[in-house]
């Protein structure tokens, strides 16, 4: 997708949130575009200072890409079980970042060794499945925990699951993004001159 797109992406969820907290706001996008309509999922989210805020997306393509960006931002502001809801005085100073998700591909999964030689830091999210435990990592999730088997372990311990727990049972599925910052579009506006 083009920067232009991410942009428009950044200012729908950005307006979602506004109006969803009462603030008046007006969307000077054309929603009616086909990339907007066509189907897509997207994690949408919210960080203050550096700082996780919210987060809360779709792994598979279930919607338009407009109506998912505009209920993930909506859900990572108010309904994120991890934190309060955003109060309207805190939008000023949240910061929101888009990311699109392709789909998943299932990873062979022999063993963990096996699995830990498959992962690319930085570029791989992972979805991990064992029975009714689940969890995913953004490949954004790297930059916190940049070894593999840190990055595993912590998957795992998200999951419920100890960080030594290993079974030929897990399913372990792999996905990239392509992601937007508003502080990265920022620079690049003004990096235009």
């Amino acid at each position: 997708m083009h920067p232009e797109q991410g942009k428009s992406l950044l200012t729908i969820g950005r307006v979602a949130i506004a109006r969803a907290l009462n603030q008046p706001c007006q969307l000077n996008i054309d929603e009616t575009v086909p990339w907007l309509q066509k189907m897509g999922a997207c994690f949408v989210t919210l960080m203050q200072n550096n700082k996780l805020r919210g987060c809360v997306g779709s792994l598979q393509a279930h919607r338009s890409l407009l109506a998912d960006v505009q209920n993930n931002a909506i859900s990572a502001a108010l309904h994120d079980s991890r934190f309060s809801p955003l109060e309207s005085n805190e939008l000023d100073y949240t910061e929101i970042e888009i990311s699109l998700v392709y789909p998943s591909q299932k990873m062979v999964a022999q063993d963990e060794a096996n699995v830990l030689a498959q992962l690319r830091p930085g570029v791989d999210g992972i979805i991990f499945e064992y029975g009714y435990h689940r969890s995913t990592f953004l490949p954004q999730v790297w930059e916190m925990f940049p070894q593999p088997q840190q990055f595993l372990a912590k998957l795992k311990q998200k999951a419920g699951l100890p960080v030594d727990f290993w079974s030929e049972a897990i399913t372990l599925s792999r996905y990239t993004v392509t992601k937007w910052r508003e502080s990265d579009m920022r620079w690049e506006e003004n990096s235009d001159g």
